[in-house]
C-alpha cells in the first residue's frame, strides 16, 4: 500500500488500556507455556497497530505541522503515551516474573528481558504529568522552528531552505546568511531558553521521583543502554580529546589555508570546505533518488528489493516545504511491514546523505521487519546510528552519479567531515552530563559552558565573532536532541567510530566489508552492541585502540588525497 493511501483513526484510549490490561491478567493465569506464548503474540499484534497509529499521525504532523487535524492527533498522543506507560509496565512486570520466563527466553533470547528490567526502571505513574507535559514541550520547540520566517535577501526562507546559502562560496553573502539565521535565534531566544529550562526541571523532577539523584541515571535507562556505563562514555571522551581532536585540527588548519582564511575559522569560513564551493549533487531530487535507485540495484540483490519497495510504496517524503518539521529520521510503519524516511532536500550534500544516511536505517528495519518481538527490529540507538553512517561510506564507488565534477569534492570533505564531527558530537553528550549535574544553571551559565567547551573539543573554531547567537555559546540551541531526546547524541560518535572501521575495511576489500556489515545488519536488535559488533568481527569503540587506529588510517589518506585542480 502506497503511504498516501494508509488509513489513520485515532484509537479508544481506554479501550486499548483495557485490553492490555485483559492480556496481562491472562499471561498471569497463563497455565502452560503454549497458552503463555498466544497471549504474547496477541499482544504483539495490538502493539504493532497502535505503534502504526501513532507513527503515522506524526510523520503526518511533521510533513506539515500547521495541519489542525494532526496538531490534534499529537496532542492526543502526547497524552495517550504516558498513560499508556503505566498498563505497559504491568504487561512487563508480569513477563518478567512469568513462570515461563525461561521458555520465551529460550525462544526469543534475553535480551528482551534484559531490557524490561531497564523499562522498568524508567516509569512510575507518579510521573506521567512530567512525561506528558515533556511531550507539549518538545512538540513546542519542533513547531518553533518548523515556524520560521527568515527573511534574506528580499526572500522569506525557512531554517531548512536557508541552509544552502550559509555554504555558499560568495563570502559576503555566506557570513550574511549566517547572521539572518543567527538573529532569528536571537529573536526567539527567551523563549528557546524558557522551553530548555523547564525541561532540564520537569527531568530532574522525573529522575527524583523514581530514587535518582537527578535525571543522568533515568536518561540513561531511558536510552536502553544495557551494555556500557557513564564511565565507559566518559574513557570515550577523554580518547577523541587525546587522538580525534588533533586530526581535526591538522583538517581545519588544511582548510583554512585552502580559502585563504585565518587559523582559527569563523563558524561562516567553517562551513565552506573548498574556494570554488563545496560539493554539490547533480540533477534534481528526482535525479538524486534515481541515482539511489542504481546504487542499492548494484549494491546488492538485497538492497535493490528494499529501495524499490520504497519507492513504489512512497516511503519516502524528502522535499523540503512551508510548515515542514526540519531535519530528517526514519521510522516504521509495522502494519505495513515498511519503514519510512523524512528528511528535507536543499541543495547540499546532505541531500544524497539522505538517500545514504536514512535509507541505511530503513534497510535494516526492512530486514527485521517481522522479527519477534517487535523491539528486536531495532538494536539501540548507537547501534541503529552503525547501519546509516557505515551505509554512507558503501555509496563511494557511486559517488560519481550523485556529483558528477565535484566527486574527488565529495570524497575528501566527507571523510574530513566525519572525523570533525565526532568532537562535536561528543561536546553534545559532555554538555548534557553538565547541564542534568547542574539543574539550576541559568540560561546565560548554560551558554558559558557551551563556549568552554567548544575550545575544549574544537579549537579549529573562533570563539569570538560577528554572529552574536554562535560567538556567545549559544549554537546548542539548534541541536534538536539536546531538547527531545537527552543524551541521544553520543550514540552517533560511537557509530561513526564503527563507520570509520568500516571506510578502513572498503579500502582494503569492499566485498569482504560487505560481508561484516550484513552480519551486523542481521542481528537485528537481538543483541546488545557490543554483542553486535563481537558478532560481526568488529572492535568495540570503547577501546582506545580502535579510535587510534581509524585516526592514523583518516590521518594518512586525508594527507595523501589527490585535490590537484582543485581550489
Amino acid at each position: 500500500m502506497k503511504f498516501s493511501d494508509m488509513p489513520y483513526a485515532r484509537p479508544d484510549a481506554e479501550a486499548v488500556k483495557a485490553q492490555l490490561a485483559a492480556l496481562t491478567e491472562r499471561l498471569k493465569n497463563a497455565a502452560s507455556y503454549e497458552e503463555a506464548r498466544a497471549v504474547f503474540l496477541e499482544k504483539e499484534e495490538d502493539q504493532r497497530h497502535v505503534n502504526t497509529m501513532g507513527t503515522l499521525a506524526s510523520i503526518r504532523h511533521s510533513i506539515d505541522t500547521r495541519d489542525a487535524f494532526y496538531d490534534d492527533e499529537i496532542k492526543f498522543w502526547n497524552a495517550f503515551g504516558p498513560e499508556l506507560q503505566e498498563y505497559t509496565q504491568a504487561w512487563t512486570a508480569a513477563m518478567l516474573s512469568s513462570p515461563y520466563r525461561a521458555d520465551f527466553a529460550a525462544e526469543y533470547g534475553d535480551l528482551m528481558f534484559i531490557n524490561a528490567e531497564i523499562e522498568l526502571k524508567t516509569f512510575s505513574p507518579e510521573i506521567i504529568p512530567e512525561l506528558q507535559k515533556e511531550n507539549d514541550l518538545t512538540q513546542e520547540y519542533e513547531k518553533l522552528l518548523a515556524s520560521a520566517q527568515i527573511p534574506f535577501e528580499g526572500k522569506t526562507y525557512t531554517l531548512s531552505q536557508l541552509t544552502p546559502l550559509k555554504s555558499c562560496d560568495d563570502d559576503v553573502r555566506r557570513l550574511a546568511a549566517w547572521k539572518a539565521e543567527g538573529q532569528w535565534y536571537k529573536d526567539n531566544q527567551p523563549r528557546l531558553d524558557a522551553i530548555y529550562d523547564e525541561l532540564v526541571h520537569l527531568r530532574d523532577t522525573m529522575g527524583k521521583k523514581l530514587g535518582y539523584e537527578g535525571y543522568t541515571t533515568l536518561g540513561y535507562y531511558r536510552m536502553g543502554r544495557n551494555c556500557y556505563t557513564k564511565e565507559d562514555v566518559e574513557r570515550f571522551r577523554a580518547a577523541v580529546q587525546k587522538y580525534l581532536v588533533p586530526v581535526a585540527e591538522d583538517i581545519c588548519r588544511e582548510q583554512a589555508r585552502r580559502l585563504g582564511k585565518e587559523y582559527p575559522l569563523s563558524f561562516a569560513d567553517a562551513a565552506l570546505k573548498f574556494r570554488s564551493g563545496n560539493p554539490r549533487p547533480v540533477g534534481t531530487p528526482d535525479d538524486i533518488l534515481a541515482q539511489g535507485r542504481k546504487f542499492y540495484d548494484e549494491l546488492s540483490p538485497e538492497t535493490s528489493r528494499f529501495f524499490r519497495a520504497m519507492l513504489e510504496g512512497e516511503m519516502l517524503d524528502v522535499l523540503s516545504t512551508e510548515g515542514k518539521q526540519s531535519g530528517g529520521y526514519c521510522t516504521e510503519l509495522p502494519d505495513y511491514r515498511m519503514p519510512f524516511i523524512f528528511a528535507n532536500f536543499n541543495g547540499t550534500q546532505g541531500d544524497v546523505e539522505v538517500v545514504t544516511h536514512e535509507a541505511g536505517h530503513a534497510f535494516a528495519s526492512w530486514m527485521n521487519i517481522d522479527r519477534i518481538p517487535g523491539e528486536y527490529v531495532w538494536p539501540s540507538m548507537e547501534a541503529c546510528e552503525v547501519h546509516s553512517m557505515s551505509m554512507e561510506f558503501f555509496a563511494w564507488p557511486w559517488a560519481g552519479g550523485f556529483f558528477g565534477a565535484d566527486e574527488r569534492k565529495f570524497l575528501y570533505s566527507h571523510l574530513a567531515d566525519n572525523v570533525t564531527f565526532i568532537p562535536y558530537g561528543t561536546m553534545v553528550d559532555h554538555f548534557q552530563h553538565i547541564v542534568y549535574e547542574q539543574p539550576d544553571l541559568t540560561p546565560a551559565q548554560r551558554h558559558a559552558e557551551w563556549k568552554r567547551l567548544l575550545g575544549i573539543y574544537m579549537p579549529w573554531m573562533k570563539l569570538d565573532g560577528d554572529i552574536p547567537f554562535y560567538s556567545e555559546g549559544e549554537g546548542w540551541q539548534r541541536q534538536h536532541h539536546i531538547y527531545s531526546s537527552p543524551f541521544y547524541y553520543i550514540d552517533y560518535c560511537l557509530a561513526q567510530t564503527v563507520a570509520l572501521e568500516f571506510w578502513a575495511m572498503i579500502q582494503t576489500d569492499r566485498a569482504d566489508a560487505w560481508d561484516h556489515y550484513m552480519a551486523y545488519t542481521r542481528q537485528g536488535g537481538s543483541r546488545t552492541f557490543t554483542e553486535l559488533l563481537q558478532n560481526a568481527g568488529l572492535d568495540s569503540p570503547f577501546e582506545e585502540s580502535c579510535l587510534r587506529g581509524v585516526c592514523a588510517a583518516a590521518r594518512r589518506w586525508l594527507a595523501d588525497f589527490d585535490l590537484t585542480g582543485i581550489e
